[in-house]
């Protein structure tokens, strides 16, 4: 199975970076951009987005941005784990399913693409730094077919998950609290199936993913014809330097929600990770971090009283 998952992903590599190359030669010298609209796109860098974007990519606020999110979030996470420490649940006593087979599938999928989009994507931030080339060409490519990863993967993910990711007023709480994650002791924790922070992620990776996808599109597609352009008195290059800003500040975001959203599943809760693996959680676990969600399978029938009650209070 992994020589046929191997076979296929590097095929897919071969077939993006093709792909990718065609397109742009292509596509370069018929854009509006090079063509018949240069000299309105001249015009109009002073009365549009040619300035901020001029200035915010020139002066490498997106670069140093991404540099300095990545390493306060490693720094937090280092004191988080040092002063606070993994929260350890029994592992041994009882578990419930969490995720089918298709689920874990789809999250597999988009897993991959993130893991792929954001290193790509801050090499290329840094580009001129990593000397272009071959190198960044390829982190160019790879973020490409990352990128029809994602696209296959958000759709699906988006329908089986949309209804328990909208908020709740318990979500409120959740947040008041940090979700417990500032302190050593357990308790029952105001969550459903999945918490408000889960939840932020949610809508970030797949609203903002969209956004992503769009203005990453538009960016590589560069002589394509957006309906709404000319309506808003836009040229080509407005909508790509819009693109290309938007795409860049959404990106930070979404590379801080996937460290985030790793170091909970990997460091922060033990063995948290195994979920997405085996589809099952432990029967503490869920009943401390996804409180809400025991009571709802509790009251459906769908498993029996747990002992942790004995434990833990509940929540009411």
């Amino acid at each position: 199975m992994k020589k046929v998952f191997l076979l296929v992903a590097c095929c897919m590599l071969a077939f993006g970076a093709d792909l990718v190359n065609k397109l742009e030669g292509a596509n370069q010298y018929q854009s509006e951009i090079w063509a018949d609209n240069r000299l309105a796109n001249i015009d109009r860098y002073e009365d549009g987005f040619g300035a901020l974007w001029t200035f915010l990519q020139g002066s490498h606020y997106f670069s140093y941005g991404a540099a300095i999110a990545i390493v306060a979030l490693i720094l937090v996470f280092s004191a988080h784990y040092l002063a606070v420490g993994p929260k350890e649940f029994d592992e041994e006593s009882g578990h419930v399913l969490a995720f089918s087979g298709a689920i874990r599938l789809v999250h597999l999928v988009a897993a991959v693409s993130w893991v792929v989009l954001v290193p790509t994507g801050v090499v290329m931030m840094w580009g001129e730094s990593f000397g272009g080339g071959f190198f960044v060409r390829l982190m160019k490519n790879m973020h490409a077919v990352a990128t029809v990863l994602f696209v296959i993967s958000v759709i699906p993910m988006f329908c089986a998950w949309a209804y328990r990711m909208l908020p709740r007023l318990y979500d409120v709480k959740w947040m008041l609290i940090v979700g417990g994650y500032l302190s050593k002791t357990k308790r029952a924790i105001p969550a459903g199936k999945f918490n408000a922070g889960q939840k932020a992620w949610f809508w970030v990776a797949t609203l903002g993913g969209v956004v992503m996808i769009l203005t990453g599109a538009a960016m590589f597609f560069l002589d394509f014809k957006a309906p709404f352009a000319e309506g808003w008195g836009l040229t080509q290059i407005e909508v790509l330097r819009l693109s290309a800003i938007t795409h860049n500040i959404l990106g930070i975001g979404c590379a801080m929600f996937l460290l985030v959203h790793i170091y909970m599943a990997v460091f922060a809760i033990k063995g948290s990770i195994h979920s997405m693996i085996n589809g099952h959680k432990s029967e503490e676990e869920v009943y401390v971090l996804h409180h809400y969600w025991y009571q709802e399978l509790l009251n459906k029938g769908k498993i029996a009283k747990s002992k942790y009650e004995n434990v833990y209070p509940r929540l009411a």
